[in-house]
């Protein structure tokens, strides 16, 4: 089976895009564009991120509720957007578990946590617990964990298939980052405005009721995953049984809220067809 919907990334405005679908046994059901091209990932980086803080954890360096970032802020608060810190800044802006305040800081934070607590740079930490086991070779998570991940989709495409079917982490954790983190509460998604609520889990943002959002029409409130502002994105439905990763090299604006909608509900239609 080779997914034909994938070929709508041909009509994206930008110079380069690949994209690909893939299964929880690691089946491939269709690639397009070229996918062992190295792109910047920009916020696609923090689910990467999220699981060396979750392998962290259960090795026992971290605990989810153990104070780390603003006061009265915990590792679960920065995975999950409510640690109160800004957007860009390491200024805090509201009491924790308030608000959620999509937050670079708060990755930024977490990572330098993990690095204290391991005695291991995060992207080194990352490298070994993470990538290096599911064979990411062309990834890299040098600089900062919110933002400055590189990859491929051949890459991303075993990360997703690990996140559906772990082996890495006990499911139970894995369920537990898909699960809404302090429910009902408000805040900004980037690019696309105030959502009430604002769901999300460890590190992944959940499709819930939000409305407008990234991913299709046709997504199940259940999907989770994330997008950058380099203009990718990492969707898992698992509903549909399967994960979508696309790449691309031209910033996020309107143009990707008019492809990426469409695009994910003809993969979904084909999927289901």
């Amino acid at each position: 089976m080779s997914l034909q919907s994938l070929a709508l990334i041909e009509n994206w405005p930008v110079p380069t895009a690949a994209a690909a679908v893939v299964r929880a046994d690691g089946t491939v059901l269709g690639t397009h564009g070229p996918v062992g091209h190295r792109f910047p990932l920009a916020s696609v980086t923090k689910p990467l991120a999220a699981y060396a803080v979750l392998v962290a954890y259960e090795e026992g360096a971290v605990e989810l509720d153990e104070p780390a970032g603003p006061p009265g802020s915990t590792v679960r608060h920065l995975l999950a957007h409510t640690s109160g810190l800004a957007f860009d800044e390491h200024r805090v802006t509201s009491a924790p578990g308030e608000r959620r305040l999509y937050s670079n800081a708060g990755f930024e934070v977490l990572g330098d946590h993990v690095a204290k607590a391991t005695d291991i740079r995060f992207f080194e930490y990352a490298r070994q617990a993470v990538m290096e086991p599911l064979g990411m070779d062309s990834t890299s998570l040098d600089g900062s964990p919110a933002k400055d991940g590189v990859s491929t989709v051949a890459d991303l495409v075993r990360f997703a298939a690990e996140v559906q079917a772990p082996r890495l982490l006990d499911p139970r954790t894995v369920a537990e980052a898909m699960t809404v983190q302090y429910p009902g509460t408000k805040g900004v998604l980037p690019g696309y405005g105030h959502q009430n609520p604002n769901d999300w889990g460890l590190g992944f943002e959940i499709r819930g009721a939000k409305s407008p959002h990234w991913t299709g029409r046709s997504s199940s409130p259940r999907t989770f995953g994330h997008f950058g502002q380099s203009g990718t994105f990492l969707w898992v439905d698992p509903d549909a049984g399967a994960a979508c990763v696309a790449l691309t090299d031209r910033a996020f604006g309107p143009w990707a809220i008019e492809a990426w909608t469409p695009f994910t509900d003809a993969v979904l239609a084909e999927l289901r067809g």
